[in-house]
């Protein structure tokens, strides 16, 4: 098809907004999925999309729509995650397509995520259509909606799309606006190819599928295809474009998405963001990427049962074929055995991998609290990243500690300013600004330190503000904290997967709340174990979780007192020898307890 009659373009909005029941009735309209094949979220087909009601992987798909100028247009959608530790996938999908639809939610106006996945595609120079949805809810307000648009981006609110993606009303509007604003791909047919990956998942049969755009050239199936990142030479297994499945053709030409199955075993061989062009005669320079997603939060996954660590390491290779954001090395804990760190995106993002491996893979894990990444610099004047607690050198080796901090920006209704200020300051949070965006709706920015924000802060906000106040993240910078290591003793034996980085200042707080959430874990045994939080050398608290006692003088009905008091004597030694070489078990609770640290449950 002529480029001139080419749109590709990208559905942007926050999460829960309708993007994907708007995509869904895009399909419709264009004939592209038949009624009968018809369901709701076409595009998430992974089981944990349609469940959480949330997508977790970009995806595109083809349609062909006849527009009212009589002309056929070819469309390529990109649809995308909306949650904000998935925004890796946005910018990569944005970075294939020359316009966006944004979808705002009109009983909820313009949310975080909403600005965040905006200025991406602002920065990236791409045309913006402005939709408002779900009006046909009573408590839908689009006039005011369409207005807010107006403000922030300067669009008419005259010319903001109001439709109802779930009743279809106006959708053939949207499309028609695709193809009147958003520009044809521009790109040199006669050059040499080059592609960009936006995009990859794992098929059995044909390996590494590459989701690619191509913006110079055309690729054909016969073509010997490199990847300029990593140097690897591949024959094509088949190209092919999604409508909504896979169906194969001979060649993709510039301004066309498609695919392009690899036959790689291995994700590291084609990267995302990669440039993919012809072996011989190629392209000499790859098209502007995108940085490596950086994992943000680290945690350590063990299997319960050790005999399951290859099964473990089998499942995270697989999913990492399908989620190249996914890093994982392996490491060894005193109290749980064999594992790997495990580096995500977010807390949400960790969920979702945790869920997938336990139910795709059949797999019984225990997962460590999560962590951040620190800077340690040692008097020597090198520095040390570090993912875990455990790594921590010596205290007598650190001239400091540095620690990640984030600038946060939350969207809320007035009513819960007070809520959320308390939240934040209590989080070592430092004020930036408050802007209010209409008479009802405020924007809070502050900055706090990402070990802070991973574990529960989203989820007190959540429900502090009844689901009204949204969140949106990104990274400031390092910095020097007084920060200390706490370690946790079971029967005297440290248990590194329950040690702890936290400030000074909270290191006793923390310390007891610890030590009494596990004395009510920690299951009883047959002698008294005593269980201690440490700073160093210092023990800061110190509980016991009492001995069960065996009842050694039931037989004893009668008799002389010295014959009790030698089996009691005899019990002693027992229990004193079992202490020495008992092994106390630490259930799984136990580590979680260190991710609820601040609830008042006591």
């Amino acid at each position: 098809m002529d480029n001139a009659r080419i749109r590709n373009f990208s559905i942007i909005a926050h999460i829960d907004h309708g993007k994907s029941t708007l995509a869904d009735r895009m399909l419709q309209l264009t004939g592209t999925v038949s009624e009968r094949d018809m369901h709701e979220q076409v595009l998430d087909d992974m089981e944990l999309e349609r469940e959480r009601g949330v997508t977790i992987k970009a995806s595109a798909v083809r349609m062909n729509y006849t527009a009212s100028d009589g002309e056929t247009y070819e469309m390529n959608l990109i649809d995308t995650p909306g949650h904000v530790d998935f925004s890796y996938e946005v910018s990569r999908a944005l970075q294939a397509c020359e316009g966006a639809v944004l979808v705002v939610d009109s009983t909820q106006g313009i949310e975080a995520q909403t600005l965040a996945n905006l200025y991406v595609a602002l920065e990236q120079d791409l045309e913006i259509v402005a939709v408002v949805n779900k009006t046909d809810l009573p408590a839908a307000r689009p006039d005011d909606i369409a207005q807010e648009i107006e403000d922030l981006i300067g669009i008419d609110a005259a010319d903001v799309l109001q439709v109802s993606a779930k009743t279809g009303r106006n959708v053939e509007q949207v499309l028609e606006a695709v193809v009147r604003h958003i520009p044809p791909p521009k790109g040199d047919t006669e050059a040499p190819a080059r592609a960009l990956i936006f995009d990859s998942h794992y098929d059995v049969y044909k390996g590494v599928i590459a989701y690619v755009r191509v913006f110079d050239g055309a690729i054909r199936k016969t073509d010997s295809l490199r990847m300029m990142a990593t140097g690897v030479t591949i024959e094509p297994v088949e190209l092919g474009v999604f409508s909504p499945g896979m169906k194969p053709v001979d060649s993709l030409k510039a301004g066309e998405v498609g695919y392009i199955a690899t036959g790689l075993k291995t994700v590291r061989e084609c990267r995302v963001g990669d440039t993919v062009t012809l072996a011989q005669d190629g392209a000499e320079a790859p098209l502007p990427g995108y940085k490596q997603a950086k994992p943000m939060v680290f945690a350590g996954f063990y299997p319960s049962d050790n005999d399951d660590y290859d099964d473990l390491r089998d499942a995270l290779e697989k999913l990492q074929l399908n989620d190249a954001s996914l890093v994982y090395q392996p490491e060894t804990s005193v109290a749980l055995n064999f594992g790997f760190r495990v580096g995500f995106l977010g807390l949400f993002h960790m969920d979702i991998i945790q869920e997938r491996l336990e139910r795709e893979y059949d797999l019984d894990l225990v997962a460590t609290s999560p962590s951040v990444e620190y800077q340690v610099v040692l008097h020597s004047g090198e520095v040390l990243i570090i993912h875990s607690p455990s790594e921590l050198p010596d205290e007598s080796t650190i001239a400091e500690i540095r620690e990640p901090w984030m600038t946060i920006e939350i969207f809320t209704p007035e009513e819960f300013i007070g809520p959320i200020m308390d939240l934040v300051t209590g989080k070592r949070g430092e004020y930036l600004s408050m802007e209010y965006l209409d008479a009802k709706r405020v924007q809070l920015k502050y900055k706090i330190p990402l070990a802070e924000l991973i574990v529960d802060f989203y989820d007190r906000l959540k429900s502090m503000t009844r689901g009204y106040a949204s969140l949106d993240y990104h990274f400031d910078q390092y910095r020097a904290e007084k920060l200390v290591k706490l370690d946790v003793l079971v029967n005297k034996t440290p248990v590194d997967a329950l040690a702890l980085i936290v400030h000074e200042d909270v290191a006793f707080y923390k310390g007891q709340r610890l030590v009494s959430k596990l004395k009510r874990l920690i299951p009883r045994q047959l002698y008294e174990v005593p269980i201690q939080a440490a700073v160093g050398k210092r023990v800061i608290s110190r509980a016991n979780v009492k001995a069960l006692r065996k009842d050694v003088l039931a037989k004893c009905y009668g008799g002389d007192v010295t014959r009790k008091k030698k089996l009691l004597e005899k019990q002693k030694k027992g229990k004193k020898r079992l202490k020495m070489i008992g092994n106390v078990e630490v259930p799984q609770e136990a580590f979680m307890a260190v991710l609820r640290l601040d609830d008042d449950d006591d």
